[in-house]
C-alpha cells in the first residue's frame, strides 16, 4: 500500500510517500523559520497562506523523487489536528480533494499520534507496549502505549510545554527566533566552555509524587535572574545551561519513574525537543542504568514532517478492511484534540 502523508500543522510543510512493503520511498520539509523571524513567532495567517504556496510543489517534487504517479497511490493520509485551525484546513482539502478526484480514500492523523509512531520509522523499532515523551513546543506528556491507538496518559505539563518554555526563555536571553535551538547551542557551547557554574534554577515539580510537569515558573526564575545580572555573553550561555539542565533533569527523572510505575522497558521520545543532545544523554544514562532500552527518532523526523503521517495513517489503514472503505465527501479539522480520543481503529471515521 502506497501512502501519501501531508503536514501542515503549524509552521512546516512536510510531504512524504511510505510503502507498506518498501518503507519510506521519499519525503520533503518546507520550513517556514525564516519569513516568521521577522515577527519573533509563528503568525497563523502567514502561515496558512505558506502552506498553499507549498503542499502541491512538495508533493510533486516528491512523487518524482519516488518515481511514482499521483495515480500509484493507494491512500492519502493528512494531519487533522492539534494545530492552526487555518494551516490544518489547508493539507485536508488538498488531502481530501486529491482522494476525491483519485478515488482512494483520504484518513485524517492525529498529529501526536505521528510524533509518538515516528521512532519505529527507524531501525531498530520498538516494539510495544512502550512508555512515549512526548515532548515539543506545544506539549509535554508521558504515555503508556500498550498498541495503535491504544493510549493512556500517564502525566502532562499543568502550564507551559517544554518547548515553549525553550522558546520563552530563549527571548528573554535576547536570543533569536527559533529560540530553543539556540538556547540549547549556547548551553552547549558553556558546557565545553569549562567555565564554573554561575546559577542553579529550581527543578518544578520533580518531587511531586505524580507524573506532571510544570515550566512556567523556571522561565520566571530565568526572568529575575535577567533583571539582577549585568547580560553578557557568558552570563546568557551560563544562564542557557542552567535553564537547559534544569529541563533535562525534570523530563529525564520523571520520564524514568514513568518506566518504573508501569514496569516497561522500552522509552520511545518524540517531539522537536527529542532532538536536544543534553536530553538525549540523560535519558539514555538512567534509562541504561535500570535496564531499558530508549528509542529515538531519526533527528530529521523529529520536528513537524510529513513521514510520521504518512507512517501514521498507513498503520491505521492497515488496521481496517481496506475493501469497506469509502470516498471522503467532506472533512473537518480539530485545533484542540485530546489522543487519548483517537481510540483503536475500527473504521473509517467520517470526515
Amino acid at each position: 500500500m502506497l501512502v501519501l502523508g501531508i503536514e501542515t500543522s503549524c509552521d512546516e510543510t512536510g510531504v512524504a510517500i511510505y510503502d507498506t512493503c518498501h518503507g519510506l520511498l521519499g519525503h520533503a520539509l518546507y520550513s517556514q523559520t525564516e519569513m516568521h523571524g521577522e515577527y519573533g513567532g509563528v503568525v497563523p495567517e502567514l502561515a496558512s497562506r505558506d502552506h498553499i504556496r507549498r503542499v502541491l510543489p512538495l508533493i510533486r517534487q516528491t512523487l518524482a523523487a519516488a518515481r511514482l504517479e499521483l495515480h500509484d497511490l493507494d491512500a492519502i493520509a493528512y494531519t487533522q489536528g492539534p494545530g492552526l485551525a487555518g494551516a490544518l484546513l489547508v493539507g485536508a482539502s488538498i488531502a481530501v480533494s486529491l482522494g476525491f478526484a483519485l478515488e482512494i480514500p483520504a484518513l485524517g492523523v492525529h498529529h501526536l499520534e505521528g510524533h509518538l509512531l515516528s521512532p519505529l520509522l527507524s531501525d531498530p523499532a520498538p516494539d510495544f507496549p512502550f512508555v512515549a515523551l512526548l515532548v515539543s513546543g506545544g506539549h509535554t506528556q508521558l504515555m503508556q502505549v500498550d498498541g495503535l491507538g491504544s493510549y493512556t496518559l500517564l502525566g502532562e505539563t499543568v502550564d507551559d510545554a517544554a518547548g515553549e518554555a525553550f522558546d520563552k526563555t530563549a527571548k528573554l536571553l535576547g536570543l533569536g527566533y527559533p529560540g530553543g535551538p539556540a538556547l540549547s547551542k549556547l548551553a552547549d557551547q558553556f558546557a565545553q566552555s569549562g567555565w564554573p557554574r554561575r546559577f542553579d534554577l529550581p527543578r518544578p515539580m520533580l518531587h511531586s509524587g505524580d507524573l506532571n510537569f510544570s515550566f512556567s515558573g523556571l522561565k520566571t526564575a530565568v526572568l529575575t535572574l535577567v533583571k539582577k545580572q549585568e547580560m553578557t555573553p557568558q552570563t546568557q550561555a551560563a544562564l542557557a545551561f542552567a535553564f537547559q539542565e534544569a529541563v533535562t533533569d525534570v523530563l529525564s527523572e520523571k520520564a524514568v519513574a514513568a518506566l518504573s510505575r508501569t514496569g516497561l522497558t522500552r522509552l520511545v521520545v518524540a517531539g522537536g525537543v527529542g532532538a536536544n543532545r543534553s536530553l538525549r544523554t540523560a535519558l539514555l544514562q538512567k534509562a541504561t542504568k535500570m535496564g531499558a532500552r530508549v528509542f529515538f527518532p531519526e533527528l530529521q523526523f523529529c520536528t513537524d514532517n510529513g513521514a510520521m503521517i504518512a507512517f501514521a495513517g498507513a498503520m491505521r489503514l492497515q488496521s481496517l478492511d481496506f475493501a469497506r472503505q469509502k470516498l471522503n465527501n467532506g472533512f473537518t479539522v480539530h485545533s484542540r484534540w485530546d489522543l487519548e480520543m483517537q481510540g483503536v481503529p475500527s473504521a473509517i471515521p467520517k470526515i
